[in-house]
C-alpha cells in the first residue's frame, strides 16, 4: 500500500476505535456495560444488529465466493424477512417485557436453572468459536500487505478489538457500529463503481454481467429441490428462515443488540430495517464479486490468490514445477481472453450463432484455466501438508491492493477492519454477558456487588477474547470463512430454537422433557453434520423440529407408556 492508504487506514481506525469509547461514557454498572440502560434509538438497533452479522468475513469472503460459486449464495438470506416478522411479534415483547440481559434468563422463568445453563453453554460454544472466525478474516489482510504469518496479525487484531470492548461496553459497540456501516456502504458501492470503469472501453456493466452468466456465475435463484444443495430456493427460504430466526432470536450477540433499543416499538423497527436491506446489501456485495470476475477475463489472475502460499511453494524445491504451471496458466489465460472478447462483440452484433460458438469457447478455456489451477494447489500441497489450499477469501483483497487507486485502498481495507471489529466486539459482549448473568452471577456468585459483576464482565471480555484468539489461529483450516461461520452456527442453532418455541408456544412441556430433548437432538445433529447427511442449511430446521418432536414424546407419550406397563404388571 502506498502511504496515503496507510494514513487513510490509520486514521479511520482510529476515529472509530475513539468515538465509540467517547460516547459509551463512564460504566458504572452492569446494566450500563451490557444493555447500555436500553436507551438507544431504532436506527442505532439497526444498524448494529447489522454491522454485527456483517463482519469482515462478509465483505473478504462474498466478492470471493461469487467469484467461486457464483450468486446462488443470496438465496441463504431469503428466509431474512419471514423471521424478522415472527421476531417483532414473538421475541421482542416478551424480552422487554422481562427487562432481561440476556435471552436465557427467560428459559429458567419458564423451565428450569439446568435449561437455560444448557442453552447457554451451546451458545457460548458456538458463539466463541464463530468469534475465531471473524477475528481471523482481517488478519489475512495484514498477512498479505505486510507478507508476515496470519499468527501474529490475528494476535494484533483480537488485541485491539479486547481493549476497546472491555473498556467501551454496549454502548462503544453500538456507537462504533453506527459509523462504521456508514463508511462501509459508501466504500463498497464505490468498489463496485470503480470495478466497472477498469473494465475495457468496449465492455460495459452489463457486457460484465453477460461474462458472468456465460460462465455459470449469475445464478441467483435455483428452484430445484435439492436436499444436498446448500443455497437453492429451498434451503434458503425454509432452513435459512430457522437459521436466521434462531440466530436472531437467541443468539446473545444479537438479542443484545436490540435489548438496547429504548422501547418494543424502537427495537421493532430496527429489525424490519435490517429485513428490509440486508438482502439487497448481500446481493450487491456478492454482485461485485461477478464484476471482479469479469474483470479478470481481461486481466491476467494469479494461478493462486493467496501470495503467502505461493511464495511458501516458490521458495522450495517445488519451485521450477511451480513457475512452468504459472506459463501455462498465463496460455490459458490468453486463450481466455480473446473467447471472452469474441463473445462480448457476438453480443453487441446479435449474432445468435456466433454467441453460441464464442459461449462454447469460453467454457472449454475457463476449464482449462481451472484444471491448470488445480494443477498448481496439487503442487502446493505437495510441498506441505498443511498449505491453505483454498484462496477464496483473498480474490478481492487481491483485486483491491493491485487495481484500486490509492486512498481507496486504505479505505476498503479499513471497511473490513471495521466490520471485524464491529461484530468481534459484539460478539465479545454477548459472551461476557451471557458468562456472567446466565453462569457466575446465578450458579457460582449469586449475591455479589453491581462493582463486582461489573468487574467480572470486564473479566469475561478479556477471558473470551483470548479464547476466540485460540480459535483465530485455527481458522485457515476451515476453507471459506463466509461458509464455515454459517455452518459451525447450524450445528447448535436448530436446538436452541427449538427449545424457545416449545417455551414461547407449547406451555404444557416442562423443563426435565425439553432438557433432555435438547441433549438427544443435539447428538444427533451434530452426527449428520460430521457424516454430512443433508446439506449444513437443513440442520437447523431439522434440530428445531426434533427438540419439539422429541419434547412432546418425552412429556406426553412416556407417561402413557409408563402407566400402561404398571397397569399391566398390576
Amino acid at each position: 500500500m502506498s502511504l496515503t492508504d496507510w494514513i487513510v487506514l490509520a486514521v479511520t481506525l482510529l476515529a472509530i476505535v475513539i468515538y465509540g469509547i467517547w460516547k459509551s461514557g463512564n460504566n458504572k454498572n452492569i446494566d450500563q456495560f451490557l444493555v447500555g440502560n436500553r436507551s438507544l434509538p431504532w436506527y442505532h438497533v439497526g444498524l448494529s444488529v447489522m454491522a454485527t452479522q456483517a463482519s469482515a468475513i462478509t465483505f473478504l469472503s462474498a466478492p470471493g465466493q461469487a467469484y467461486s460459486d457464483g450468486m446462488r449464495f443470496v438465496q441463504f438470506y431469503f428466509g431474512l424477512p419471514l423471521a424478522m416478522i415472527v421476531l417483532c411479534i414473538t421475541f421482542v415483547p416478551i424480552f422487554h417485557k422481562l427487562k432481561v440481559y440476556t435471552a436465557y434468563e427467560f428459559l429458567e422463568q419458564r423451565f428450569d436453572l439446568k435449561t437455560r445453563v444448557l442453552t447457554s453453554f451451546l451458545f457460548l460454544v458456538q458463539r466463541g468459536l464463530s468469534t475465531g472466525i471473524t477475528i481471523y478474516a482481517p488478519s489475512i489482510i495484514l498477512s498479505t500487505i505486510l507478507h508476515i504469518d496470519t499468527t501474529y496479525t490475528t494476535l494484533f487484531i483480537g488485541g485491539l478489538v479486547i481493549f476497546y470492548t472491555v473498556y467501551g461496553g454496549t454502548k462503544a459497540v453500538s456507537y462504533t457500529q453506527l459509523l462504521q456501516m456508514s463508511i462501509i456502504f459508501s466504500g463498497m458501492f464505490f468498489a463496485g463503481f470503480v470495478v466497472v470503469t477498469l473494465l475495457p472501453g468496449k465492455v460495459g456493466f452489463v457486457d460484465a454481467l453477460k461474462l458472468g452468466g456465460a460462465l455459470g456465475k449469475m445464478n441467483v435463484v435455483d428452484w430445484k429441490f435439492d436436499s444436498d444443495n446448500s443455497y437453492n430456493i429451498w434451503s434458503g427460504i425454509i432452513g435459512g428462515f430457522f437459521l436466521q430466526l434462531s440466530y436472531f432470536g437467541t443468539d446473545q450477540s444479537q438479542v443484545g443488540r436490540y435489548l438496547t433499543g429504548s422501547s418494543v416499538a424502537q427495537s421493532r423497527m430496527g429489525l424490519i430495517m435490517n429485513g428490509l436491506i440486508k438482502i439487497p446489501m448481500q446481493f450487491l456485495i456478492l454482485l461485485i464479486g461477478v464484476l471482479v470476475f469479469a474483470f479478470y477475463q481481461f486481466n491476467r489472475p494469479p494461478v493462486f490468490f493467496n501470495n503467502y502460499e505461493v511464495e511458501q511453494v516458490k521458495n522450495s524445491k517445488y519451485s521450477a514445477e511451480y513457475t512452468a504451471i504459472e506459463q501455462q496458466h498465463t496460455l490459458a489465460f490468453e486463450q481466455r481472453k480473446i473467447a471472452a472478447q469474441n463473445l462480448i462483440a457476438a453480443s453487441d452484433a446479435d449474432d445468435n450463432a456466433k454467441i453460441t460458438s464464442a459461449r462454447s469457447a469460453l467454457k472449454i478455456a475457463d476449464r482449462q484455466m481451472h484444471s491448470i489451477r488445480e494443477k498448481a494447489i496439487g503442487v502446493m500441497n505437495k510441498n506441505s501438508s498443511v498449505a491453505d489450499n483454498n484462496d477464496t477469501n483473498y480474490i478481492f483483497l487481491t483485486f483491491v491492493t493491485q487495481y484500486l487507486p490509492k486512498g481507496l485502498i486504505g479505505l476498503l481495507i479499513a471497511i473490513v477492519f471495521m466490520a471485524s471489529m464491529g461484530s468481534t466486539a459484539s460478539a465479545l459482549n454477548s459472551l461476557a454477558s451471557t458468562t456472567v448473568v446466565d453462569i457466575y452471577k446465578r450458579v457460582i456468585n449469586p449475591n455479589g456487588s453491581e462493582k463486582g459483576y461489573l468487574n467480572a464482565s470486564r473479566l469475561a471480555t478479556v477471558f473470551w477474547g483470548l479464547a476466540s484468539i485460540g480459535m483465530a489461529l485455527y481458522a485457515s483450516k476451515l476453507g471459506n470463512l463466509l461458509e464455515a461461520v454459517n455452518q459451525l452456527g447450524s450445528y447448535i442453532y436448530g436446538t436452541i430454537l427449538g427449545v424457545f418455541i416449545v417455551a414461547f408456544y407449547i406451555k404444557a412441556i416442562k423443563g426435565r422433557a425439553v432438557f433432555t430433548a435438547a441433549i438427544v437432538t443435539e447428538i444427533i445433529v451434530c452426527v449428520m453434520g460430521y457424516y454430512k447427511v443433508v446439506a449444513y442449511l437443513w440442520l437447523n430446521a431439522i434440530g428445531c423440529l426434533l427438540v419439539i418432536l422429541l419434547a412432546f414424546l418425552i412429556a406426553y407419550i412416556t407417561p402413557l407408556l409408563l402407566q400402561e406397563k404398571k397397569q399391566a404388571i398390576e
